[in-house]
């Protein structure tokens, strides 16, 4: 969505550029814009959550865990605790029983093991408790970045959620929702409306717990075949293997950890696999291959990392004895680090063509569950630092190794893969996947085939436009909004914009199957047909007011209901756009503060979270809205939507338009039935305002309602001509052109 802040000269009436033209008119309502976003806003802020929960820096880092977490919540019954131990880092829990210590499980802190991204893009910091057993006794979230858990969703329901693993051993198979049977899986009750939250927490605390069961013994590692190499005996250059895969490159630039960016990335590292006979003689040359096979025992093996860039993959802080804390090799779930022991010099590359580097290394993986004919990936640690909120979180960087299947006798042995979560979430959804894209085909195809719909309607039969229009707004609301919860916000436009701006992941954004299909379609068909397909046809919070507005005209409203005077109209139409200013520049000073502000939209009240789940300052505005649009139509949509303001600035480049004839300079009947509001004085259609409801359209083929055409249908009448089809242009065709059915 970079066109907001493209700051292109967009098309105009002679007054200026849209964008000056809007700033102009920010001022005399931006204190009231500002009071009542802060309205809205304060009732999150004034309670105290896990949301964006400062946490002590010394988390990260201190060996006495717990003097800044509650370790004492999650492992009831301890006593005292150890400072971190192993790698990755857990602590020892103990009870004291009869003046000695027992030792009564362990506490971990997520982060230190795992980093996995919920919807926000941020890991849930939990901390975990578990007994000697295996099963899980405690678990608390520390921090979280949630948006749909700070205002919407309870926060109470993601610790009701995970309150669920009590009592479970960490080994077993837990899975969100319905399970299968006869394969000995659990199942967990999700969260409404963060299906995406709960299969990611499902990770961390499954993932979490697994690492540090087999550290300590409980689980244990399942070795795998080992490899057989193929007898090959020729040699290979850099750029030969780089293209095999049997040399991989991992790359962590400055801006992926936070920081500025610089000319050098932050490390840029080259590694693979020794004990093959090809890429090891190539690497290392003969000689230097066989002194390392000498040195290796049967179940050991050898990596080569060369780096360069302006940090160290080594780490500054290593010291005799210590570990290398930069990088380590993991395979399935288990993770091999590395001592001073298993540390060789690596004196230089024998293979033609190698980069120059800075640091180089032979690193030794010792155990029997390492197995190279399988895939495994070198990790690279780091930490983030927010720029938003000043805080560092534990962050990984991974990059797959396999070796190629030239050099393994057999070839490579068939792994299954674990699927992404977002296949899952599109696999487990398929049907209403497909429901909901053939509702926006649908859709499409109505409003593309609507002249032939429009022919056949007049001003006082619309039946055959308001039909298939209805029956799009009864299925957005009931369907897209109510049931599928797949309600566009300025949100998502947030946070794509700051996607693009800082780091895109496709994950992400493919999270929600039903966003990602609505925010195509609406890209898609804003640049073809501007913003009036979705906010007049599809936006389920729109069609719920615009349907509302028709209901309460039919039950004897119809006498209150009103338009605002168009000078009104004109100034409070700027408002939505002061909103949408407002929100895209708070996002880049608080990204967590923009979503709190972002409240002024009532979707959320209205479909994911219900009226019923809201404090009274959310239903009061939810209901003031509601109340108001029972009278006047739409009002939320031309004066407030921040995304109907971010939709309109492209669709000034959409590429059709309504049609118009010459006399709507001066006719103003269509200006008078728009509801919209969207015709100035001279019939002009502004598309920005316009939501397409095709009243104008209707008339422009009527020849009793269109003044231009009802004038020629009484003259034609007078004079005794034949009543001609309407061609494309809105006129009768000449008599002695029908013949060529211009208008059929």
């Amino acid at each position: 969505m970079t066109y907001v802040m493209s700051g292109t000269a967009l098309p105009g009436d002679g007054k200026g550029c849209f964008l000056s033209r809007v700033v102009r008119r920010l001022h005399a309502g931006a204190a009231a814009l500002a009071l009542l976003l802060a309205a809205l806003s304060f009732p999150a802020v004034a309670q105290r959550t896990a949301y964006e929960a400062p946490l002590p820096a010394e988390i990260r880092t201190d060996p006495d865990l717990c003097a800044h977490v509650p370790c004492t919540e999650v492992l009831p019954g301890a006593d005292s605790f150890s400072v971190r131990m192993g790698r990755p880092a857990y602590v020892e829990a103990y009870r004291t029983v009869d003046g000695e210590k027992a030792l009564l499980g362990y506490v971990f802190l997520s982060t230190d093991i795992v980093d996995i991204p919920a919807y926000s893009g941020k890991p849930v910091v939990t901390l975990i408790g578990m007994d000697t057993r295996g099963i899980i006794v405690g678990a608390r979230i520390l921090r979280h970045s949630e948006p749909i858990l700070l205002l919407g969703i309870p926060e109470a329901e993601l610790t009701k959620f995970v309150l669920q693993y009590l009592g479970k051993f960490v080994g077993d198979k837990i899975e969100i929702g319905k399970v299968r049977e006869g394969e000995g899986h659990i199942g967990l009750d999700a969260i409404t409306g963060a299906t995406v939250t709960v299969i990611a927490q499902n990770q961390v605390m499954l993932r979490s717990g697994v690492a540090i069961a087999r550290q300590v013994g409980i689980l244990k590692s399942e070795p795998k075949p080992p490899a057989r190499f193929t007898p090959l005996e020729e040699k290979r250059t850099w750029d030969q293997m780089v293209k095999e895969g049997s040399v991989q490159r991992l790359t962590v630039r400055h801006k992926d950890l936070g920081l500025e960016e610089a000319k050098e990335p932050f490390i840029d590292m080259y590694f693979g696999y020794l004990n093959a006979p090809v890429p090891g003689r190539s690497l290392l040359g003969d000689a230097g291959y066989a002194s390392l096979m000498a040195r290796l025992a049967p179940d050991e093996h050898a990596i080569f990392i060369v780096a360069r860039g302006t940090d160290s993959f080594k780490g500054s802080g290593f010291v005799r004895g210590g570990i290398y804390d930069r990088v380590q090799v993991a395979q399935d779930m288990d993770t091999y680090t590395f001592r001073d022991l298993d540390y060789l010099n690596l004196w230089g590359l024998a293979a033609a063509g190698a980069p120059a580097y800075k640091e180089s290394a032979i690193f030794i993986i010792r155990g029997q569950g390492f197995s190279a004919a399988y895939p495994w990936s070198l990790v690279f640690l780091g930490n983030r630092l927010d720029r938003q909120t000043g805080h560092r979180s534990f962050v990984s960087f991974d990059r797959e190794y396999w070796l190629p299947g030239m050099y393994l006798e057999g070839g490579r042995p068939e792994v299954k893969r674990p699927e992404p979560i977002w296949l899952r979430i599109w696999k487990g959804r398929a049907v209403e996947i497909a429901a909901f894209a053939a509702l926006l085909a649908a859709t499409a195809g109505v409003y593309a085939f609507r002249d032939r719909l429009l022919r056949r309607s007049t001003r006082k039969d619309k039946r055959w436009i308001a039909i298939p229009r209805y029956t799009i707004w009864v299925l957005s609301i009931g369907f897209a909004g109510f049931y599928l919860m797949a309600q566009p916000s300025i949100t998502q436009v947030l946070t794509w914009f700051h996607a693009l701006v800082y780091e895109w992941r496709w994950e992400l954004f493919l999270s929600d199957p039903f966003i990602f299909i609505f925010w195509w379609f609406i890209i898609v068909t804003v640049f073809i047909w501007g913003r009036g397909l979705f906010c007049g046809w599809l936006c389920p919070y729109g069609a719920l007011t615009e349907i509302a507005y028709k209901v309460a005209g039919k039950i004897g409203l119809a006498r209150f209901q009103f338009k605002p005077p168009q000078r009104w109209h004109d100034r409070l139409k700027w408002l939505k756009y002061g909103v949408f200013a407002v929100l895209l520049a708070v996002s880049f000073y608080s990204m967590g503060l923009a979503e709190m502000m972002a409240e002024v939209e009532p979707f959320k009240t209205t479909f994911l979270v219900g009226v019923w789940n809201r404090s009274w300052p959310f239903v009061a505005f939810w209901g003031a809205l509601m109340a108001l649009a029972l009278f006047t139509e739409r009002p939320f949509c031309k004066y407030l939507c921040p995304l109907g303001a971010g939709l309109a600035l492209p669709t000034t480049f959409r590429r059709f338009g309504l049609k118009r004839k010459a006399e709507c300079t001066s006719c103003h009947a269509c200006q008078a039935g728009c509801g919209p509001q969207a015709i100035d004085d001279r019939g002009r259609i502004d598309p920005r305002e316009c939501l397409l409801c095709l009243d104008c359209q209707i008339l422009y083929y009527d020849d009793h309602a269109c003044p231009p055409l009802s004038r020629e249908r009484k003259r034609r009448q007078k004079l005794g001509l034949p009543l001609t089809p309407i061609d494309a242009k809105g006129y009768f065709i000449p008599v002695g052109d029908i013949k060529r059915g211009d208008g059929a």
